[in-house]
């Protein structure tokens, strides 16, 4: 009986039910759009957070979000219910996409591509989207008219029951307005999908993006490239041309100039096999280039390619053969190639000569013949012939080679003032490091000669550091703090423990523990090479000279790399290759099977010691075990190579020097760190360095080349990178 009466009340109140679904909107909804309804009402209480919309830090955007996706969305959701024109399922229809838009904005309003003040945009965007559905008509024009996040959106709203015409041609259009905001993403996709009806003016903001991979396209012989080779624009076809020349590489460079048309593919013709003129006409270019840069504000294309191809020549043709003849006392044989080059080209030979360039080459040879060679030998009118173009490096090499003191006395005192102060100011703004490490580098350097100079420079950092504090600046407070630390520590008298300001491992010494593997020994690989003037070889006999005939070392060998290991003591396993010479690398193929063996037998190299020239390095970096915690480059110690050291191995300590690795320092400081391994002991650098300064005290020419040797915990420019880079969370 019980049970009866509550089912006959249940029946009873169903329309009761019903009517207050109803009036929880305010106009009448039908049964069975109910759901439809609640949906789009489930996904407006996902904008709300604690009852209000909390998107952006800008609370005018959150209004401008909440009035749109809450206030008039539901007047549009009214306007779809109460439309006496509409049928049913069309009304459901436009429910469902009102849904789907606003799932559509709550899951990638925070991607990017994508921002919640587009709200308004994208509601508005519906809105006339769905008034050219009800037409019939297609909503391409809505997407064109509004930007990718929108339109991504939209054109996902208006699939079903059955799908917009304009679904396909709008998805195409996004397509081209994707590649358009991530020019980096255009050839790949065209090389996909190579008769995409925008393919000709998407070339064009690819070729503008990045002209050198637009010019490894052209080389290509598929679809694409044909439309790259028979494009009209005149920076493609410029390129295209390039790319499928012999010549190719010797002409782009020039790309921005052939564009202008202020110079012709014939005009490098007739220099591009003179190493001499070619360099002159690169050097004449990149002056022209920054010229524009600096005061028209005008991008160039090519401007990396140009720098890259004045240093190969700068170092090829130039460096390397006055270092070659770094035993040839008389100047005008050592320095013949470096006659007729004006102070402006000899200047960009020695900033892009960092990595090569030996000390007596800079200063007896290319330092003195800038001024040599100038009407009126003043630093300054040197800088601005050069429209200052890496003039922090230049201000670095003069520390280091201790020309800093000539240089500034070359001007009035004023200018180098101010020359000093703009040495250090706006290192945040630097695209990338490499001015910061410069200046880190150079401090070690002047603190030693001009006390009075590095006090200024040490204010003139301490003042940055206050700017960006106040600008709120965290990438300037960051290098600036850096370098005031490393300038400060160099005042022996302060006691800073640099490891603990700065945040990073030790800079002044290398625990036992850290270089040991499971099994206790510490494993050490050397790099050799095979020279045709035998510097490599008689490198390799200096080396085995250290290990043959001790009785605290054997050796085992085969035709590919030799085994030293220690006999007492703690155990020390050296591994080195062989420098074999023949025309197809052999020392490189056993380089490659020495890699082999230490990797088959899990024998991971915790000390890499590279025994070569400077253009070998890119060869012994590339196979650099990430497992180093001493590095030991002997010369190339410039930007690039630290970085890329520190890349691979972050924590390392690099030895590096300003000058050719020397068998009289190279084997002394090896000694030394394989003197404290056997005894079980911590690599401490002060104490190495200390021993080592007393051991060359008396002889002026090996002390001289061991001034040259640049100890870890003075490397400022390497413990500059650590700590940025801890410092940024890299």
């Amino acid at each position: 009986m019980r049970r009866n009466l509550l089912m006959l009340l249940f029946f009873l109140l169903i329309p009761v039910f019903h009517l207050l679904a109803q009036t929880s909107y305010p106009f009448v909804v039908a049964k069975d759009r109910m759901l439809f309804h609640d949906n789009v009402d489930k996904e407006q209480k996902k904008l709300l957070k604690n009852g209000s919309v909390t998107f952006s830090k800008d609370e005018s955007i959150n209004l401008q979000i909440e009035d749109a996706l809450i206030r008039q969305l539901d007047e549009f959701q009214a306007q779809i219910e109460t439309d006496s024109v509409l049928t049913g399922n069309d009304k459901k229809k436009y429910l469902r996409g009102l849904e789907f838009m606003l799932r559509g904005f709550n899951q990638n309003w925070s991607k990017k591509d994508y921002s919640p003040s587009q709200a308004p945009a994208l509601l508005q965007a519906y809105v006339d989207a769905t008034e050219l559905d009800r037409q019939k008509k297609s909503i391409q024009p809505i997407i064109t008219a509004n930007e990718w996040g929108v339109g991504k959106i939209i054109v996902e709203c208006f699939l079903l029951p059955t799908e917009n015409s304009g679904v396909q041609p709008s998805r195409i259009e996004l397509q081209g307005k994707y590649m358009t905001m991530h020019p980096d993403q255009i050839l790949p996709l065209l090389s996909r999908n190579p008769d995409l009806p925008f393919v000709d003016s998407l070339l064009v903001v690819a070729a503008h993006d990045n002209p050198n991979r637009l010019y490894d396209y052209a080389q290509g012989t598929g679809r694409l490239a044909f439309r790259i080779r028979n494009h009209n624009n005149p920076l493609v076809k410029s390129i295209s041309r390039m790319a499928n020349s012999k010549s190719g590489q010797m002409y782009f460079p020039f790309l921005d100039n052939i564009v202008k048309g202020k110079i012709s593919f014939s005009e490098i013709d007739s220099v591009k096999n003179n190493d001499f003129a070619y360099y002159r006409l690169l050097v004449k270019t990149r002056l022209d280039y920054v010229q524009q840069v600096m005061i028209k504000k005008q991008p160039i294309w090519a401007m990396d390619a140009i720098l890259d191809r004045m240093e190969h020549k700068a170092k090829q043709y130039f460096i390397r053969e006055i270092n070659a003849l770094h035993a040839q006392e008389n100047p005008n044989i050592r320095y013949k190639r470096l006659e007729g080059l004006t102070p402006q080209e000899l200047y960009y030979i020695s900033v892009l000569g960092e990595d090569e360039i030996y000390t007596s080459s800079y200063v007896s040879g290319v330092y003195p013949r800038i001024f040599e060679r100038m009407a009126n030998p003043r630093a300054d009118s040197l800088l601005i012939s050069v429209h200052g173009d890496y003039f922090r490096k230049f201000i670095k090499m003069a520390a280091g080679y201790n020309t800093l003191n000539d240089f500034l006395g070359r001007m009035e005192k004023e200018n180098a003032n101010t020359l000093m102060k703009a040495f250090v100011i706006g290192l945040e703004k630097a695209k990338g490091l490499e001015d910061a490490v410069d200046v880190a580098d150079s401090y070690s350097s002047i603190v030693d000669k001009n006390p009075e100079l590095a006090a200024f420079v040490l204010r003139e950092t301490e003042w940055n550091l206050k700017k960006n504090a106040v600008d709120n600046n965290k990438r300037g407070v960051v290098i600036y703090q850096i370098l005031k630390s490393l300038f400060e520590s160099t005042d022996t008298t302060r006691k800073i423990d640099l490891s603990a300001t700065l945040g990073i491992p030790p800079v002044y010494n290398v625990s036992y523990s850290s270089l040991v593997d499971d099994t206790g020994r510490v494993v050490q690989q050397v790099f050799f090479y095979g020279d045709e003037d035998k510097d490599g070889q008689l490198s390799f006999v200096n080396f085995m000279g250290m290990f043959r005939g001790r009785a605290d070392w054997k050796i085992s060998e085969n035709t590919q790399w030799v085994t030293i290991t220690s006999t007492k003591g703690k155990p020390v396993w050296i591994f080195a290759n062989k420098p074999l010479l023949g025309t197809d690398d052999p020392d490189a193929k056993a380089q490659a099977k020495l890699h082999e063996y230490l990797a088959s037998r899990k024998l991971e190299p915790t000390i890499v010691i590279h025994r070569g020239h400077s253009y070998h390095l890119k060869y012994t970096l590339a196979q650099l075990a990430p497992s180093a915690k001493i590095v030991v480059l002997g010369s190339c110690g410039g930007y690039n190579n630290l970085n890329e050291v520190l890349t691979i191995c972050q924590d390392a300590h690099i030895i590096s020097s300003k000058q050719v690795g020397t068998k009289t320092v190279n084997e002394p400081i090896l000694q030394a760190i394989n003197t404290s391994l056997s005894a079980g002991k911590n690599i401490d650098w002060i104490t190495i360095w200390k021993d080592l300064t007393a051991r060359f005290h008396n002889s002026a020419g090996a002390r001289e080349k061991f001034d040259d040797y640049i100890p870890p915990y003075k490397n400022l420019g390497a413990i500059f990178i650590k700590a940025y880079r801890k410092a940024m969370g890299e």
